[in-house]
């Protein structure tokens, strides 16, 4: 069994995404924390899996739930079935995340409505039935803190060229984290976005089909770029601190966001110093 290091025992979390990238990361560093986790995702099979492999390693109560989050039936469904499980809510961390790049005169209506439902509306819907759940558990305990954190991204905090469909929908996700926290904060949920940098070693960028490292190569986004190679050194080298973003730097952004008792609608960077706060 791995070591366990329980800052978070006894709390209990959704993860949407939770099947790889960001997500997987997450329930993992949460569990080695010392709480119970549920793995949402489209790919249910790999949620399933990732979920036995938590148990086994960590010792904590964890599912694997199918879930779209741009449906509102499935969200609904998604924090019944995972509050029935674990027997409580404390966190849900909106991660699922799709994202197409494209030039204006490109990216076609409907794509850009899709990376909109699953970024922009998934999260409005996730954020309305967790805290449903949260406001019933505060009326039994009035000091009892909850916590909804989206994984939002640097492109939340600064334009992204040809990626402007991702960009607009993190953008408005900030928007959203900054007025439900102002709704909620009353019944003690915190609603806070942590903007990673680029999770280069990551499915998103480097599946050899769809990442971002074949998008951009294939759009032209990085002027004089030949390979993966020469896209991946381009992005490295805006980082002030060398390297991409890796899993570990999210999971402690958010266990310091459950942790503290006093922050509410912040958006986090955890970019290396490639977009700062102005």
């Amino acid at each position: 069994m791995a070591m366990v290091f329980p800052t978070l025992e006894g709390k209990c979390a959704i993860i949407t995404g939770g099947a790889s990238g960001f997500g997987e990361g997450l329930a993992k560093g949460f569990a080695a924390r010392g709480a119970s986790v549920a793995l949402a995702d489209m790919n249910e099979a790999g949620a399933v899996t990732k979920a036995k492999e938590i148990e086994d390693t960590y010792g904590v109560k964890a599912i694997g739930i199918g879930a779209n989050v741009s449906d509102e039936k499935s969200v609904k469904e998604m924090v019944e079935k995972a509050v029935a499980f674990m027997g409580s809510l404390d966190v849900f961390i909106s991660c699922a995340g799709i994202l197409t790049a494209g030039a204006l005169d490109v990216l076609s209506k409907e794509q850009f409505e899709r990376v909109t439902a699953v970024n922009y509306t998934g999260y409005f819907l996730c954020a309305k039935y967790a805290s449903a759940v949260m406001k019933e558990e505060r009326k039994t305990d009035e000091t009892r803190m909850f916590d909804i954190i989206e994984i939002n991204s640097k492109s939340g905090l600064a334009g992204s060229k040809m990626n402007f469909a991702y960009a607009g929908s993190k953008f408005g996700g900030i928007g959203l984290t900054q007025s439900f926290a102002l709704e909620l904060a009353p019944y003690g949920i915190k609603v806070n976005a942590i903007c990673p940098g680029n999770l280069l070693d990551g499915p998103l960028w480097s599946d050899p089909e769809r990442g971002l490292f074949k998008q951009y190569l294939d759009t032209g986004k990085v002027k004089g770029a030949k390979t993966i190679a020469d896209v991946r050194a381009y992005y490295e080298g805006q980082v002030p601190l060398g390297r991409g973003c890796e899993i570990e730097d999210v999971v402690r952004a958010a266990e310091y966001i459950v942790l503290q008792k006093y922050e509410t609608g912040q958006a986090v960077p955890v970019t290396g110093g490639q977009v700062m706060l102005s």
